[in-house]
């Protein structure tokens, strides 16, 4: 099967044969469980037909995004797009990208629904058709954006490789990556990658985790954070047959546009959070193992010190030491696992 044959698989599947998250297979793409809790509260104020076609794994939604530029790849009916414009606020913006007429049908038809559902004078929403593979055919120029998200998008695409590239294109410099998808322990077989069920429940296209890891390497992005993951139920006895010696997940990362090093290096830095994201008040957390507590100091490696001291998070934290003198790696022991240092030390 070609790339354009999978692409138009893919549009198929969510096109036509999907009506609404209902009629999906697996668990891939639809993880109930993925939104936090702050932001439960704004699914109440989405149209009903946007929220029945929606098709995520996870909740890509990253704080600290008031006067953003947004955007979300794969926006389908524009469930997370919606959700955005609420976060990035009416003097923010959101450009919502999709190959797939029938959900741009559906995101566009209640544009102006939102914005007069979230009291703004104009909508701070934009849909584009276009191919994430390449994003000038949707008009994202170089240098444009401050967060790409993405929702259990990237795994349908025949060209990964040139998605993330794209992505990190159209990034401003200091700019977050932040996306759910889904990823495999293993390497799909080659036959199994062409099936257009699988493709569709966001299986067959899933790339073996540390294929996605090398590729973001190559890319000049080496330190990607993992934010959460939870395990992928085959609940369908069809789909089990066919590939259930894989082991799937859905992982919600991070990764910035910015020069870090390709291991945890030591410069006796440290990053104390201010309590100041709204919805964060008590503590962030960088990834599944660096959380800081308002105003504790917490020691942190040189690529964690650049994450939380530059770009938009920049004015949340205080950034102690520089890289002036260099001590070697950083301990990456997690506390938990070395309970006798009494060490603050940040696994990374």
């Amino acid at each position: 099967m070609s790339d354009t044959a999978i692409s138009e698989s893919v549009k198929n599947y969510y096109g036509q044969v999907l009506k609404s998250s209902k009629d999906l297979k697996t668990s891939a793409c639809c993880t109930l469980d993925a939104m936090p809790w702050h932001l439960r509260p704004l699914l109440a104020d989405l149209h009903p037909e946007v929220v029945s076609r929606y098709y995520g794994c996870g909740s890509p939604l990253p704080p600290s995004l008031d006067g953003c530029t947004v955007l979300d790849l794969g926006c389908g009916s524009g469930r997370d797009c919606y959700l955005l414009s609420r976060l990035v606020g009416e003097s923010g913006k959101v450009i919502g990208v999709d190959m797939t007429d029938e959900q741009l049908e559906v995101a566009r038809l209640h544009r102006d629904w939102h914005a007069e559902r979230y009291g703004y004078a104009q909508s701070n929403v934009e849909f584009k058709q276009g191919y994430i593979e390449d994003l000038t055919t949707a008009g994202i120029a170089d240098n444009s954006i401050d967060v790409v998200v993405s929702n259990c998008v990237v795994n349908l695409s025949p060209d990964k490789a040139r998605v993330l590239a794209e992505i990190l294109r159209v990034l401003k410099p200091g700019g977050e990556i932040y996306f759910s998808d889904v990823y495999a322990d293993r390497r799909i077989p080659q036959a199994l990658k062409m099936e257009p069920v699988l493709l569709g429940e966001c299986l067959g296209g899933a790339l073996y985790w540390e294929d996605f890891r090398r590729i973001m390497q190559d890319l000049g992005c080496p330190d990607v954070r993992v934010i959460k993951q939870s395990p992928i139920v085959l609940e369908d006895p069809e789909v089990e047959a066919m590939i259930g010696m894989v082991k799937f997940s859905s992982i919600t990362i991070r990764a910035f546009k910015m020069p870090l090093e390709d291991r945890c290096e030591d410069f006796g830095q440290v990053a104390i959070y201010k309590g100041t994201i709204s919805e964060h008040p008590h503590a962030f957390d960088l990834d599944d193992h660096h959380h800081l507590e308002t105003g504790r100091p917490l020691r942190v490696c040189g690529n964690s010190a650049d994450m939380l001291g530059s770009g938009r998070y920049a004015k949340h934290f205080d950034i102690v030491g520089d890289k002036a003198q260099h001590f070697g790696l950083f301990d990456c022991a997690s506390p938990a696992n070395d309970a006798a240092s009494g060490s603050d030390m940040a696994c990374c």
